[in-house]
């Protein structure tokens, strides 16, 4: 028996719901095998519903049903349908409450949506359909209601009772059982309803808003955990105040909790005033946190207290608007963590996610638009076209329009909007309107799927002075979109010139020479005047558009720019171009079977950055070599041995020149300050880590380096510095590099967030040996497939980080994940989904790679009840 042929869900067949939710009332009497749920619901007709209102359909999935009643009155079996994942209701009256008892079962739900257990502790995730797995209900996020819920459960299990909203009261039911009753004021869809009952201690604290209220904040966490709280609330009141500062937002509930889990599928969920977390964005410590993890944990803790107001407070009308409140949402968080930290290294971090993911899957069968016109199973749309490039358009708007017009539009967009469910054509009009620019055809960026590419052509007229810039656009098809038409991008650049000193200045003849370029048309030409000599551009400053930009500026002109340009994003920019065309030559003379040579220019740019004295942080960034999943997005075929090649071959040449400069450099940032978290602290141990990854190349023998890697990893007081020696020495297969990883376990066994790194380290691991490694640690007792974040730190990890790896010419790589993803399918199909990824784009790889993919991808289809999550990948996949 084959997979079935899902029928998609097309958004121009959106209609509202025939009946709408005054308010529900929800009674939960918890026991992890037989969760009796009760749900007493307030229903009234749509009256400006023009369809067939005479059947009402409810959604439910994995549901008992034990009774219902409309009114108080038993339902007759002839008034109601019970189907697969549907609850039919016939001729229901224009108002009315039902009632309706079912069972779930928490224990054995290893999907993690809906109601289930982890750690003992009862949770919920319901975005995007997990309430319908809670009860029968419609589960679509334009249906509001009130929210009433009354959890019962055992008091010594489960002393900890949480839902949303406020605690109108708690108590007992006898000795061994209690109950406690929660209120949300705030009409909110069914996917952001929250549950949580446990044995869980919290971290209290708490935030006076700037009109004086006082608000209390807890993070539950079990007990073991409570003094990995702090920075957790260190960075909750920073996004709280600056929300206030920079939009005008006010928290509007008295209480704001957060929830720790072990077992979550996703990063954390912004539930009405009960955020439920994925532990690995809570909890912190230096000794066991990396300066990754401190910044991830602000990042994502201020991007779910932003959703209050966007996403809560005004939510989307239907799925395809998914990018209304998570793109808008990521753009806060990115504007939030640039003021926290580094502007610049902030944008890097950014736009990597962009090249490295978010291009790759514009470029793959799955691209699809910042708002999707169909879907089979919606968990798989949210991906890094709706958050990243969906953030990426907020920034463009910004961009366009102005920084106070775009706070007049988010005032404009509020004040209509509060309490409703809408679009992200409702939200481009109200900055319209509060700017009173036409941005009809920047809408575009939501229809229109793909990353465009700008072509440049320059010309320089020496006697008179004048420079003009020709910018041509192009965007290739995608599925379903063969032709596009012109998108609206604005561009930044700068016309650098030297001063009288000889130094780069972004001045010529006194006049400022930075301008800001909108491009709405096929083609356009830009001329700039005043020049006593051809100026440099410096082009895209800071990434203003997601576009690629085909190569029109020689190595001189990247290492000129790489040393001097006035704009450090573009200064890093320049470096990230050069470093990717040194590869590529390579591969081009290892092709030929020829040895690459690093030329005078890269090396001599590369050892000036090295050497200089600007942000480490930065320095860092710009003598990290690209990334091979980047590199291999600009090869017509890849190739992924001949990449790894080249690009290693480039990493040994520069470690060989450069040795006793990186060194020096390592020494300098060797600061003994291992529990500081402060920017400065942190960019040094960037870039001496970074010295640390060239010292340590596999291919250079340097017993020097390996002495101070070990060195590191033996002084054991930050994670950050132990993390980057063990990644050195991943790459090797010595019995050291196999004494100190078994000594790195035994000392952090008990702590799963640490045992996820050094899963992750060894599944990305350049070693010939990985795959045979990485499916002896599926039988470790620190790995299992129940929990998301084992698979993600052990399979994803070998899978999407470690190119090479995977893509063996023996596809043994590809037949290891498909085994993987047929048994996580069968427990938890958001997470199977997510591991295909890899295979999606198989159609750009050498013919013999490609074939055995394609091969990997049709053996699913032969399979027996696929899920939906896993279909709909492997046949769009298959397309191409």
């Amino acid at each position: 028996m084959t997979a079935s042929h899902r029928t998609p869900v097309l958004r121009k067949d959106y209609q509202a719901s025939s009946y709408y939710i005054e308010s529900v009332y929800l009674v939960f009497q918890l026991e992890p095998l037989g969760t009796q749920v009760t749900a007493t619901t307030q229903f009234y007709r749509n009256d400006c519903y023009d369809g067939d209102n005479s059947v009402l359909q409810l959604h439910g999935e994995e549901l008992e049903l034990i009774d219902i009643a409309i009114n108080n009155m038993p339902l007759q079996p002839k008034r109601y349908r019970l189907e697969k994942n549907t609850l039919k209701i016939y001729n229901p009256p224009e108002k009315f409450t039902l009632t309706i008892t079912n069972r779930t079962h928490p224990e054995n739900n290893t999907s993690l949506s809906g109601l289930y257990r982890s750690s003992g502790n009862y949770c919920t995730q319901c975005e995007a359909e997990g309430f319908r797995r809670i009860t029968y209900y419609l589960d679509r996020p334009d249906v509001l209601a009130r929210f009433t819920t009354r959890i019962e459960a055992d008091k010594k299990t489960c002393p900890v009772l949480l839902s949303n909203g406020n605690c109108l009261e708690q108590g007992n039911l006898d000795s061994t059982r209690h109950y406690a009753i929660w209120q949300d004021p705030y009409p909110k869809p069914s996917y952001l309803f929250a549950l949580v009952a446990g044995n869980l201690v919290a971290a209290t604290d708490r935030f006076i808003t700037r009109s004086g209220r006082e608000v209390t904040l807890l993070i539950y966490v079990e007990k073991q955990n409570r003094h990995k709280c702090d920075h957790a609330m260190v960075s909750l009141k920073k996004a709280m105040k600056w929300d206030e500062e920079v939009y005008g937002l006010e928290y509007d509930l008295d209480i704001y909790m957060i929830v720790a889990v072990d077992d979550f599928n996703m990063g954390a969920m912004e539930n009405k005033g009960l955020n439920i977390f994925n532990s690995k964005y809570v909890l912190a410590s230096p000794e066991s946190a990396t300066d990754n993890d401190f910044m991830g944990i602000e990042g994502v803790i201020a991007h779910e207290y932003f959703h209050n107001w966007t996403g809560n407070r005004v939510t989307c009308r239907d799925w395809f608007q998914l990018s209304l409140k998570e793109g808008l949402t990521v753009f806060r968080d990115q504007e939030f963590s640039a003021d926290m930290n580094s502007r610049p290294v902030q944008r890097i971090d950014d736009v990597n996610i962009l090249r490295n993911a978010q291009f790759r899957e514009d470029a793959s069968p799955m691209a699809h638009p910042v708002r999707p016109d169909s879907y089979v199973e919606i968990n798989n749309f949210y991906t890094v076209t709706v958050y990243n490039k969906g953030a990426e358009v907020i920034r463009m708007l910004h961009k366009i329009i102005g920084a106070v017009n775009f706070r007049q539009g988010m005032d404009l967009y509020f004040q209509r909007f509060d309490g409703q469910a809408v679009t992200c054509d409702d939200f481009v009009e109200a900055m319209a309107d509060a700017s009173g620019v036409d941005l009809e055809q920047f809408k575009l960026w939501y229809s229109q799927a793909g990353t465009p590419v700008l072509t440049i052509a320059e010309k320089w007229q020496e006697g008179s002075g004048k420079y003009n810039l020709q910018v041509a656009q192009s965007c290739p098809p995608t599925p379903g979109q063969e032709s596009k038409k012109p998108f609206h991008i604005p561009i930044d650049i700068g016309l650098l010139v030297k001063d009288d000193d000889g130094a780069e200045s972004g001045r010529a003849d006194g006049k400022e020479q930075c301008h800001s370029l909108e491009l709405k048309t096929a083609s356009a030409e830009y001329q700039f005047t005043g020049f006593l000599q051809k100026p440099t551009l410096s082009f895209l400053r800071d990434f203003t558009a997601p576009v690629k930009v085909s190569s029109f500026q020689s190595k001189d002109e990247r290492a000129h720019l790489m040393a001097c340009d006035t704009n450090l994003f573009n200064r890093w920019n320049a470096a990230f171009q050069l470093s990717a065309a040194i590869v590529r030559e390579a591969m081009e003379v290892i092709r030929g079977g020829g040895s690459p040579v690093v030329e005078t220019v890269y090396r001599d740019a590369f050892f000036q950055c090295l050497t200089s004295s600007a942000d480490p942080a930065l320095i860092a960034k710009a003598l990290t070599l690209p990334s091979e999943s980047y590199l291999a997005q600009q090869q017509e075929v890849i190739d992924p041995d001949l990449l790894h090649r080249a690009r290693l071959a480039i990493k040994q040449q520069l470690t060989r020149e450069l040795r006793e400069s990186f060194a020096a450099v390592y020494r300098k940032c060797d600061t003994d300050k291992p529990d500081s978290i402060s920017s400065e602290d942190m960019a040094k141990r960037s870039l001496k880590n970074c010295c640390l990854s060239y010292l340590l190349t596999p291919g250079v023998e340097d017993s020097e380096g390996m002495a101070l890697c070990l060195k590191q990893f033996n002084k054991n007081g930050n994670m950050t510095d132990v993390v980057a020696s063990l990644t050195a020495l991943s790459g090797f297969e010595t019995e050291e590099k196999n004494r100190v990883f078994q000594q790195f376990y035994e000392q952090w066994q008990y702590d799963p967030l640490v045992v996820d790194k050094w899963l992750a380290i060894q599944a990305t691991s350049s070693h010939p040996s990985t795959l045979t490694r990485v499916k002896e640690l599926l039988q470790h007792e620190a790995f299992t497939l129940d929990n998301p974040n084992k698979v993600r730190s052990l399979i994803g990890a070998f899978c999407s980080l470690n190119h090479r790896r995977f893509h063996d010419e023996s596809g043994a790589g590809y037949r290891f994940l498909v085994q993987q993803v047929l048994q996580l399918d069968k427990k938890n199909p958001q997470i199977a989904a997510r591991l295909l990824t890899p295979l999606v784009s198989h159609g750009r790889y050498t013919l013999k790679l490609k074939t055995l993919m394609e091969e990997q991808l049709r053996f699913f289809l032969l399979q027996d009840k696929l899920s939906a999550d896993v279909e709909e990948i492997v046949r769009k996949s298959l397309q191409q």
